[in-house]
């Protein structure tokens, strides 16, 4: 299945869903993703200060990490292909005129944006907007 590059077709049919857990970003050194599997991380990222997990709130609490902000995860319901141009600004822009930070991921099949925890079903509300235009 070939993901949509189409960006009206993208934001049309995009499907936002609310996750259910609370997530946030933490950065351990080394950079080793294996001494960290046991928390079960959504996604990591090796930089050179460090390997970035997102992980559920809880399994930072746990695992006695750091983190400064919690966010909760939307998951654009719509295959984009990762060749598709515009998605990522769109979203942003929308959300940046709600006064809303958007962290993204994009994945193989969906983009995912983390957005603070109190602004979530604003976030929804805003890329809602999208399909009724």
């Amino acid at each position: 299945m070939v993901g949509e590059t189409n960006l009206t077709a993208l934001l049309a049919s995009m499907s936002p869903v609310l996750l259910d857990d609370e997530y946030v970003f933490c950065s351990v050194p080394g950079g080793q993703y294996g001494d960290y599997h046991s928390l079960s991380p959504l996604a990591t990222f090796r930089e050179s200060e460090g390997l970035t997990l997102v992980l559920t709130k809880t399994a930072a609490i746990e695992g006695n990490l750091s983190f400064e902000s919690v966010f909760k995860g939307i998951t654009l319901t719509v295959h984009s292909s990762l060749d598709a141009v515009g998605l990522t600004a769109a979203v942003a822009n929308k959300l940046t005129e709600k006064g809303i930070s958007a962290n993204v991921i994009a994945a193989y099949y969906h983009d995912h944006i983390f957005v603070q925890t109190e602004k979530a079903a604003l976030a929804i509300e805003a890329l809602n907007e999208f399909s009724k235009v």
